[in-house]
This record gives C-alpha cells, sequence and structure tokens, in this order.
C-alpha cells in the first residue's frame, strides 16, 4: 500500500461577501413579509458572512458545476499540468441536474483529457467520500493522483420565489401563509462555494505535504429516521415520501424541492453519534489526543459548539477549545466544501508545520453519519 499525500488545496468562492442584513434582499422575502425565525437562527449560528452565486438581484452568476471546475483549475499550474490528472471525485449535496452527474459536469467544464469520474451525492458526508475514494485510489495503487472536490449552490433553491406556490395555497386553505420553521430554518444557514484537493503518491519536493493517515466513514441510518431531505415530504410515522410519487400540484403546493431540517431530531441525536464514533476511533488507532495540533470540526453552526465539547469531555476523548480551528463565521456553511475550506486555510495561510497533525471530523445530518480522516503535515 502506497502513502497518499495531499500536495495542494484551493477554493472559488462567488461574489462579494454577502452579511447578514444583505441576505434577505438577496433571496428575497417569502409572501413579501420579511422572515420571523431570520434573526434567532443567525443568533444562533454565528455565522457572519457568506457567498452565493448570485447577483444583488438574485440571478445566477455561477452553476455548481462552474464553481467546482475553478476551484479544480486552481490546483494546476505549468509545473503540474492538468494533463497529468487521472481521477476526478466530486461531491455535492446541490447538483445543478439529476443527470449527468455532477463530476460529468465538471469533467465537461474542464475538457481535459478522460479521465475516471465518481460523483458523491448527499449532505455533508459527501465530500468527505469524494475525499476517500481519491484517497483509497492512490492507496491501493490504482492512480498517482487524484482530485478530490466539495461544493454546493444552495442558494437558488432559497430564493423566495421557489416558496410561492406553497404559500399561495395555504392563503387558498384560509391558512397562514408562513413557510414552516423546517423550511425557513436552512435558508439562513447555507451559502455556496467549492473547493478541492490534489491527492499524489509523493509529497511535495518543496513546500509541507499534508499525509492522510486514515479515513473514516459511518451510517448511523439504522438506528435513526431522516432529519434533513429535499425531493420528499416526511410523514407522521418518520418515513418519507418521495417526488417521483408525487404530482407536480403537489410539488409546488408543498415546496417539496426545498431543503428542509427535522430539528427536533438534529439538536438529540447528531453530538452523540458522532462523538461516540470519535471515542471508538480513539481506541481503534490508539490515538494519543495530546498530540494533536488542530481539530477541524464541520459546524453547520456555533449552536453545536459547547454541546461538542462537552460531549467528548464527558466520555473521556476532549480535545481542548484551544485546537479548534473552524471558518464557519467567515465563510459559511457550504456543506460538502466547508471540510475542505478548513483544511485549505490551514495549509495555503502558512498556519501548519512539519509533524502537525490533524483530526477532521464531518457530521452529517440527512441521516446521520459521520466521516473522520487523521492528517500528519510532512
Amino acid at each position: 500500500m502506497k502513502e497518499v499525500y495531499i500536495t495542494r488545496l484551493s477554493k472559488f468562492l462567488p461574489n462579494e461577501p454577502v452579511g447578514n442584513d444583505e441576505m434577505e434582499s438577496i433571496l428575497g422575502m417569502v409572501d413579501g413579509k420579511p422572515s420571523r425565525a431570520r434573526t434567532m437562527i443567525l443568533g444562533n449560528n454565528k455565522i457572519k458572512t457568506r457567498y452565493y452565486a448570485l447577483d444583488k438581484q438574485g440571478k445566477t452568476t455561477h452553476s455548481n458545476a462552474e464553481m467546482t471546475a475553478e476551484a479544480v483549475r486552481n490546483l494546476f499550474d505549468e509545473k503540474f499540468p492538468i494533463n497529468k490528472l487521472q481521477l476526478l471525485a466530486c461531491g455535492t449535496t446541490s447538483p445543478d441536474q439529476l443527470l449527468p452527474n455532477h463530476a460529468a459536469m465538471v469533467h465537461g467544464i474542464l475538457k481535459c483529457q478522460p479521465v475516471e469520474l465518481i460523483a458523491a451525492t448527499g449532505a455533508c458526508a459527501a465530500g468527505m467520500q469524494a475525499f476517500k475514494y481519491a484517497f483509497m485510489s492512490i492507496k491501493c495503487g490504482n492512480t498517482s493522483n487524484a482530485v478530490s472536490t466539495g461544493s454546493e449552490k444552495f442558494s437558488s433553491w432559497m430564493l423566495s420565489q421557489k416558496f410561492e406556490p406553497e404559500t399561495e395555497n395555504l392563503k387558498s386553505l384560509a391558512e397562514n401563509p408562513i413557510i414552516a420553521f423546517e423550511k425557513d430554518f436552512l435558508r439562513w444557514m447555507l451559502s455556496d462555494g467549492a473547493s478541492a484537493a490534489l491527492f499524489q503518491d509523493k509529497p511535495n519536493e518543496e513546500g509541507l505535504s499534508l499525509r492522510v493517515d486514515w479515513v473514516e466513514i459511518a451510517s448511523y441510518a439504522n438506528e435513526l429516521e431522516t432529519c434533513m431531505y429535499a425531493g420528499a415530504i416526511k410523514n407522521g410515522d418518520g418515513s418519507t415520501k418521495g417526488w417521483t410519487d408525487m404530482t407536480p400540484e403537489e410539488w409546488a403546493a408543498n415546496s417539496v424541492f426545498s431543503f428542509k431540517q427535522d430539528t427536533r431530531l438534529l439538536g438529540k441525536n447528531i453530538v452523540p453519534s458522532g462523538s461516540q464514533m470519535w471515542k471508538d476511533l480513539v481506541e481503534k488507532y490508539n490515538i494519543n489526543i495530546d498530540e494533536i495540533t488542530y481539530f477541524l470540526p464541520h459546524l453547520s453552526s456555533e449552536y453545536f459548539r459547547f454541546k461538542i465539547d462537552e460531549e467528548i469531555a464527558r466520555l473521556g476523548v476532549h480535545i481542548p477549545q484551544e485546537k479548534w480551528f473552524t471558518n464557519l463565521t467567515r465563510v459559511g456553511n457550504v456543506g460538502t466544501a466547508s471540510p475542505y475550506f478548513m483544511l485549505e486555510e490551514l495549509l495555503n495561510q502558512d498556519l501548519l508545520k512539519k509533524g502537525d497533525k490533524i483530526v477532521m471530523m464531518v457530521p452529517e445530518s440527512a441521516r446521520f453519519s459521520y466521516a473522520y480522516a487523521h492528517i500528519t503535515v510532512v
């Protein structure tokens, strides 16, 4: 088995950062009324700025595939040109279409030579599934290099116009035309961007590289019901009904294609399951927690920071807060791209030194999956 190194990391953030007071002017007000939940949600998640692939009028400036392709291009130069690329693994929650898959669309924009492709579609852990596929391809000798990406274009899903048919339907039923909290919640949580990592079987000749020691991913869907979903409605018994079994009229009347979050399930389950997995990994790999230099938790909201801190302390696998590194408040919650953004910032802003050890933690609330990676700076 070969050693695997991340030799380059890049990112693409569209347009200018968007402040909290600008969000609703870009995304629009549902039924022409300001969101009653926005201030509370932003107060909890602590995000100050984020990026949208939209202009000030809410018109698209970049597709998900275009942002991803730009991040991939930024990995290459004359010293290591893109014509050497052997594999492209792309993770996203928000592809531009159902088919062709996201990786194929990115490859089509890049217009490079034929390469192996894999597309991982899911919530936050999909970026790490792509990450692990690239890692494993080099580890087993299938390729000598690979690129993995995480990217999102959530903003178009969150535009107020996407909810207007539902509010009109509620008016006709003489009900309060306010979209449910489960839908409004994610409008103020999610944003856009793309990031990419170049994996190789040899470290950089000059400068630092990140040796990927292991990547572990686990799903708890066997135990827990759906928490975050799109293209479906959730039934009273916890099951879901997908869009293919619904009429177009039902799609519009229920904002079926919006992102929805069962916040009750989120708060109850996201921290305990992921913390227990961390304890299991500490035991499996005999990790000396004192040797960890940086802990990179993908936080959907700062609300979870101290809950995670308390739970891993309770389980005896505590990582002190001074070792935590996040950029959520500045970059926003960009789903599959967020873990890459943290790693990219550490490497490209010269915050690392040889011998540093990094642990990445990526929870996914769709139906509760978790990804962890252990990295050594060489």
